[in-house]
């Protein structure tokens, strides 16, 4: 697994959201990002981080910041994952785990000895020309909004 650093170019990329549209992170030029890769839609970990972005949306706006959640989960699951909680995102839904490889996320996990492949929760700040600004693997589901802020204020 590669780790991306601050400074690198961030991969480019286009999956599809909740609603079946097509997202580019081309199309977010110009303004931040706030990239996040959480495991699982609906589980305890993964909805708490992204209600607390969800909840930081306003003030990430007032930062000239952009929220995008990705998760290997299907667009139906996407969906029903926002329909739920009412997130105001895009969640980007990256089957083949192609993104999350890109981006260092997609490895080795063990669960009660279990051992499986599957996303590192981490998050990413990308700048408004495109490179990364802030990187955070392993990051906690309460940390995300507090070291994405941190990183958009400079």
């Amino acid at each position: 697994m590669t780790k991306l650093e601050v400074g690198n170019r961030a991969p480019i990329f286009s999956l599809m959201d909740q609603d079946g549209k097509l997202v580019k992170l081309s199309q977010f030029k110009g303004q931040s990002v706030v990239l996040y890769f959480y495991p699982k839609a609906d589980t305890p970990g993964c909805t708490t981080q992204s209600c607390e972005l969800s909840s930081a949306l306003a003030d990430l706006a007032v930062l000239n910041a952009v929220v995008l959640g990705v998760s290997p989960d299907a667009v139906e699951k996407q969906k029903r994952f926002d329909d739920k909680y009412e997130l105001g995102f895009p969640l980007l839904s990256d089957g083949d785990h192609a993104v999350a490889e890109a981006y260092g996320v997609w490895a080795e996990k063990v669960n009660y000895g279990r051992k499986y492949m599957g996303v590192v929760r981490s998050a990413f700040v990308i700048d408004p020309r495109g490179k990364l600004a802030g990187v955070f693997y392993k990051v906690s589901p309460k940390d995300t909004v507090p070291k994405a802020t941190q990183v958009l204020k400079g």
